[in-house]
Parts: structure tokens; sequence; C-alpha cells
């Protein structure tokens, strides 16, 4: 073996010491153990088990069997990875991945070889791993042996055994022809071996027995297998058997691997649907940048004109908060806040919030609640309040904030347009902010109104009031009979809705009444009606009514606490000349602001609608049913339809959420990408939500505990 290596010497020095070690004949002896063990020469065809193994090898020898055989070999043999040239470790992962054929053949063996033969003792004392899965309960060996072809060979032996030689009675023919198939005139026969063919006695020429015609003997009786025969062919039974449970075994093993990696693909399924729902919604929040940037630069170039000739240009239009879109300015403090938490906490309220509205994220914000005729004004950067408005008579219902004008409905009828510029807080300190009657001041400007012919009445001052000429009320509208609880105002056109049923188009330049539009006569008089759920018009006799109070109780709240609700109009909302209104009836109408005529009526809610949001494309509602729909608004149709376990009070929506008071602590967020719920609880609320609004990711909520919260989204 030297000799043969000797070209190799000089570059191999620890194979030239292997071949002069005084042990080289143990070394040959273990090499041809280790041969003659591990490639025992097969009784098939080489092309057979060289198939057999091709198949057999990806399901059997698995990475994660791999990966066990090395980690347990490398913490048992650590000497054996030390005395392996450069370093290398020397394990059953090896084994598994080196070309060994050790046979001494024309093929030159090579250092890694001596390697294996040098470490077949380690190699055999160590415990061989057991892997998991695949063939987990079944030895290598064992499987090899169950499906190899030999494996059918006795099963073949022994249906031969049985075969008798009896006389031609034509059963091929027989099965051809029951097939429809052609029938040869000659057939050959094939016995396996003339030692398994049994003789019975034949018939004569004339097919007949001699003497008297007897019972035909049954084929088993002609032939005796014998003890020894019966011997083994029950061993080779129990053989077969034990085979096919190994085949079972690594069939059901292979089944649930395949289980496993079905579960897999669907996992990785899911995680990409999600990637793809989340892209989705970057587009739509993509959009709505690319539209406030829009938005921005017109609003620049007409402040910049503006700026230029202060006397011909016009003001620069601003669009409404409720119609904005994309990402508003925010502190840079406020990337710092957790998402989905209630950071601050303003309390000053005695009774559960009625109204709110804010201008901007950390701007001002004015809040109502029950039973309190002065709204208050929060400063949202430091959360404290900065004043009252003081002028109502009655408990404000209502409340919309555009920059620095606010308008306030209230009980009494009224509409009242506010500066909050002019708002002075030492003024309200000063006057006793608690509990002043307006009406008791006589000459107070506030409490001094004077009649217009029109039936509107103006905030001019009496010559006893004009020291109060500066104050934050800057018009005050009236004309509705009841309680205002709904209003929306945009550039100089303002609607609102009362509990007398009527809806009031009014011009904020001049303070006319443009329009009245009666929902009786609307109710009375139907348009074109489109049905969700077959709803008739005369759900609510009360809401129909052309006299009366309409009150209807509400469901139970989730801390069981209910009240009657009285407002026939639960909200509307205008886009150009299209107006949307939400009464108790259950209807949404979709009205014309140009005739005063409702052109299309959306049946579908069970109880009065509380709430609602309209854009160019859909039409959102929130009634005492239980349920938010989202309407369709070129169709008609319901587009969605959200279902709560408690009465929707207030919300909005935007192309990818839904934010909604459901009648529970918690304020809940409908995805509509991805068409999942989910809530914000933490520091929240102790009763249930009343009333929120929110822009981009600055959300304010009032609630039943007189609290409110302002959150980040």
């Amino acid at each position: 073996m030297s000799s043969k290596f000797k070209g190799k010497s000089a570059n191999r020095p620890d194979i030239t010491r292997a071949a002069l070690d005084p042990e080289q004949s143990t070394v040959h002896s273990k090499m041809d153990l280790v041969s003659k063990t591990l490639f025992a020469p097969f009784n098939n065809k080489k092309k057979d088990s060289s198939r057999i193994l091709t198949d057999l090898a990806p399901v059997i020898m698995t990475p994660r069997m791999i990966n066990a055989a090395a980690t347990v070999s490398s913490r048992s043999r650590s000497s054996l990875g030390a005395s392996a040239p450069g370093g290398s470790r020397l394990d059953f992962a090896t084994l598994g991945r080196a070309p060994m054929r050790l046979t001494l053949g024309t093929r030159r063996i090579t250092s890694r070889d001596l390697q294996i033969i040098e470490a077949t003792d380690e190699l055999l004392d160590a415990e061989i791993p057991e892997a998991g899965g695949i063939a987990s309960d079944v030895s290598l060996l064992r499987g090899f042996n169950a499906t190899v072809p030999s494996s059918e060979k006795n099963r073949t032996r022994r249906k031969q055994m049985r075969n008798v030689e009896t006389p031609r009675i034509g059963l091929k023919k027989l099965g051809m022809s029951a097939r429809g198939m052609m029938i040869e005139d000659e057939e050959e026969r094939s016995i396996a071996s003339e030692e398994d063919v049994v003789v019975v006695s034949r018939l004569d020429e004339r097919g007949k027995r001699k003497g008297k015609r007897r019972g035909r003997e049954s084929l088993s009786s002609a032939k005796a297998l014998g003890k020894d025969e019966l011997r083994r062919q029950t061993q080779e039974i129990i053989l077969d058997k034990e085979n096919l449970h190994v085949r079972r075994s690594l069939i059901n093993s292979e089944i649930a691997e395949i289980n496993n990696k079905i579960k897999a693909l669907d996992s990785i399924r899911g995680s990409l649907e999600q990637d793809l729902l989340k892209l989705h919604e970057d587009e739509l929040e993509l959009d709505d940048e690319l539209e406030g940037v829009q938005e921005r630069i017109e609003f620049e170039e007409a402040a910049f004109r503006q700026s230029d000739n202060t006397k011909t240009a016009p003001a620069p239009h601003v669009a409404p908060s409720r119609r904005r879109r994309g990402p508003v300015f925010l502190p840079s403090e406020h990337d710092e806040l957790p998402p989905g938490v209630a950071f601050m906490t303003l309390e000053s309220h005695l009774t559960p919030i009625a109204a709110l509205d804010f201008s901007e994220p950390y701007g001002t914000l004015v809040s109502a609640s029950q039973a309190d005729s002065q709204p208050r004004l929060w400063d949202l950067m430091t959360g404290s309040e900065i004043g009252r408005l003081r002028g109502h008579r009655g408990a404000v219902k209502c409340i919309q904030v555009e920059d620095n004008l606010c308008l306030t409905g209230a009980e009494d009828g009224s509409v009242r347009l506010w500066d909050l510029r002019l708002v002075d807080e030492e003024d309200w300190e000063r006057d006793g902010l608690a509990d002043v009657a307006e009406e008791d001041e006589g000459a107070a400007y506030d409490g001094e109104l004077v009649e217009k012919p029109n039936g509107i009445r103006s905030n001019e001052p009496s010559e006893a009031g004009t020291a109060d000429q500066a104050g934050p009320c800057i018009r005050l509208f009236e004309g509705h009979s009841k309680a205002v609880t709904a209003l929306y105002f945009e550039d100089e056109c303002l609607v609102t809705g009362a509990s007398d049923k009527t809806l009031r188009q009014w011009d904020l330049a001049t303070g006319q009444c443009v329009m009245t539009m009666d929902i009786l006569w609307a109710i009375s008089h139907p348009q074109s009606t489109i049905t969700g759920t077959g709803i008739p018009n005369h759900t609510f006799p009360s809401a129909a009514a052309s006299a009366g109070h309409f009150a209807v109780p509400t469901p139970p709240s989730a801390d069981g606490s209910w009240d009657m609700y009285e407002d026939f109009v639960g909200g509307v909302q205008f886009w150009g000349y299209g107006l949307v209104s939400g009464s108790g009836d259950g209807a949404v109408r979709m009205w014309d602001m140009r005739t005063g005529q409702a052109h299309r009526t959306l049946m579908g809610h069970t109880g009065p609608v509380t709430c609602l949001q309209f854009d160019e494309m859909h039409i959102a509602s929130g009634s005492l049913d239980k349920s938010i729909r989202i309407w369709d608004v070129r169709t008609g149709g319901t587009f969605e339809t959200l279902k709560y376990d408690h009465a929707v009070t207030a919300l909005q929506f935007d192309t990818r959420k839904v934010i909604a008071a459901t009648g529970e602590n918690n304020v809940k967020i409908y995805n509509r990408t991805s068409m999942q719920h989910s809530s914000l609880s933490t520091n929240g609320h102790t009763q249930p939500v009343e009333r929120l609004r929110y822009m981009d990711r600055y959300l304010v909520s009032g609630g039943r505990d007189a609290a409110v919260k302002i959150w980040t989204l």
C-alpha cells in the first residue's frame, strides 16, 4: 500500500505515516469488515437496487435525520473531530454525504476514506440517533427490505404451490370472450415449475369415467404440502404481514409529513395574503396622502395670490376637516406614543358627553355634556380648559369645529356660530361660569336677541348691549321649533336637522334660511325607495305621525343602562348639491338641495338612524338596530353591513377603516381591507363610549363617564 501512494507521499504526510504504521494489517481487516458489512451484494439486478435506493433515500434519510445524527455524534465524539486534518469533524452526517466505495478496485483510496477507517471503533461504539417524523419507528434496513421487489417473492411462490394440474377447461377463452376480445385458436400454457404441478386422474378419451359417475373431488384434496412447507408458509405470511406493517408505517409517515407541509404552506399563504392586504392598505394611504398634498398645493397657491393682492384675491379655500384626507401635521413626540392607548384624559364635565369636535390634532376641542348649556373649550396641547361658550338656554346636542369657527345646536332650537379666538378665559371665570342664567342678566349681550323680518334672530346688540359687541358668538340662527340634533356646514352653507322633523338650509354669510325640507312630507310622498331588507316605511308609526313627541327606548348598553332616544334627525351631511339625512323612521334619504326634494330613500335599518357620514362613493349609517350599513351611492344598495352587540351611537370612516361607538367601554375599529375587527380599551373609558372624532392617527372620544379621552391610532 505504501508503494501505491508513493507519488502522493510528499503532499500527504498523514497518509504516509498511516501506511508505515505497524498496525497496518489491523487496518486492512477493519476496512474489509466495514466494506463487507455496508456493501453486501444484492440478489437483485443492479439497476433495480439503484432505483430503489434512489427512491428511498430522500424519504428515509431526511435532512432532519442527518441534522440529528450530526448533533448527537458531535457531542459524543469530540476527540474524533480533533484527529481530522484541517480541523474538520467526522460524524454520521459526513458518512451520509461521503462517496464511500471502500472495495479494493480501480479507484484510489483518498485520505477521507482512511479517516473513516481509522474511526471505525468510535463509530461502531457511538449511539445511532433516531430521527422523528418519517420512519421514526422503522429502521433504514428494515424499511429497505420491506420495499424491495424480492419481498413479494414468497407470496408468488405460495401461489404457485397452490396451482394444480387439471384437464383443459378453457378459462382463458371464457375470460377473453367475456371482455369481448378476439380468441386465438391455440393458446399457450405456462407452468411455473414441474415440482409445483399436481397431477390428478385424467378422463378417458371419450371424456367419461369408466364405471359409475361420481361427484368431482376438491382440488385441494389431491395435493399434500407437508408440515415443513406449511411451517415455511406460516413464517413467510408472518414476515409478509410485518412487511405490510412497515410499508403502512412509511406511507402514514409520508402522509403526516405531507399534511405538515400543507399546514406550513397554508401558513405561508396566509402570511403572503396578509402582506398583500398590507400593500393594499399602503396604496390607499398613499392615495389619501397624494390627495392631501394636492389640497395643500391649492391652498398655498391661493394664499400666495392673496398675499400679492389682498384686495382682489379671494381667501384660500380650506376643505372641511371631515372631508380632508391624508396625513396631518403632528408634533414629533407623537411618534413616541404607543398606538391604541388613551394618553390623555380631560375631566371637567359632570354628565355624559353629548357632543364633541376639534379643529386639528393638538388643536382646539369643544365638548358638551347632557343638561349643560355651556360647551367647554380645551387646549389639546396642554389638556387644559381655556373657556366656555355661554349663550344657549338648553343642552347642546351637536357641534362642528372648523379652524377657528364653531357651530353649536341646542335643545332651545337655536344654532350659534362662534369665533373661538374671541373666547377669553378670564371672562368666564370672573362671571361665575358654573350656573349663570343668561336670561337673568337683562342687558347681557348673549342673552338679548333682536327679531329680524325673516324670522331669524341675529346677535346684533341693542343699545344697552353695545359693550359686549366683541363677544365670541358672532351669529345666532333661530327657526326650528324643537331641539337641533344634527348640523353640517361647509363654506357659506349650513344644513341643520331638528326634532321638529324638518331640515333647514342656511346662508352663513347673510344668516338667511334658504330652504326648509319637511321629512314628514317626504315620508307621505315616497319617491324612489331602495330596500335593503324589505323594511316598510311604516316601521315606526310614531315617527310617521305628524303630531306627537318622538321617543324610542334605546337597547341596553354593555353596562345595562338605557335611555329614551328623542332625536328624530340623527345626522346630516352634504356633498355638492347632494344632501343625506338619517331619521327616526330608520330611513337614509338623499335630497337635492336645489329643489328641496327627496329623490331616493335607502331602507334597511330596523331602528332610528343615530349617525351617518357621506362621501363621493359611499354612505355609512349607524342605528339603534346594532348595525352599521355602508351604502353604495351609485346603486343605492348595501355595500357592507357590520353587526354589533349594542346600539351604534357614533361613527366615522375612510377608505381603510370604520371607527364606531357601539355601547361598550371600548372604541371599535373595523379594517375594511382585511375585514378584521379590533378595539381600543387601554386606559379607556369606564362606561360606554357615546361620541368620537378622529383625524389621521389622532382620536378623541367621550363617554357616559363624563370623561374625554385622547387616543393614538
